[in-house]
């Protein structure tokens, strides 16, 4: 079994050269308002069977999310802008390989096989797979 810091080298080496997923993907860029309005509040929803991603993604793993600060239920602007970088390192533009998409979806489903927080979807046709989906292929917020 690979350690979290051993899988994270080899997810990076094995991304390096990928190409994005499509020609069009390729102008692709990851929208602030986007990450902000949809992908954040995904980090703080609960899954049956699972904790929450902010539980173990504000310390201690290589996606460093900002702490909601006590009695806080969300981000303000400056923590969802240093989240918003941070998650730029997971999020390929572009790159329906990135690891945002990847770790949390199980593997049947076209996922990697280690994701220490578990498989959070079990369909790419999830509703919050599907609001990752569109981050990293460049959607704008509505």
């Amino acid at each position: 079994m690979h350690t979290p810091f051993i899988y994270l080298v080899l997810m990076l080496v094995g991304l390096q050269g990928q190409q994005p997923a499509s020609s069009s993907a390729t102008a692709a860029s990851l929208n602030f308002e986007f990450f902000k309005t949809e992908v954040q509040p995904i980090f703080l929803n609960k899954r049956p069977g699972h904790a929450r991603c902010i539980a173990c993604h504000s310390s201690g793993t290589p996606l460093r999310l900002q702490p909601l600060s006590p009695g806080s239920a969300a981000w303000n602007e400056e923590e969802s802008r240093k989240n918003f970088e941070a998650v730029r390192r997971v999020a390929l533009p572009g790159n329906l390989k990135s690891p945002l998409l990847m770790h949390p979806l199980a593997e049947a489903a076209g996922g990697d096989f280690f994701h220490s927080g578990g498989k959070h979807w079990n369909s790419q046709n999830d509703p919050e797979w599907q609001a990752l989906k569109a981050f990293v292929l460049g959607q704008a917020a509505n």
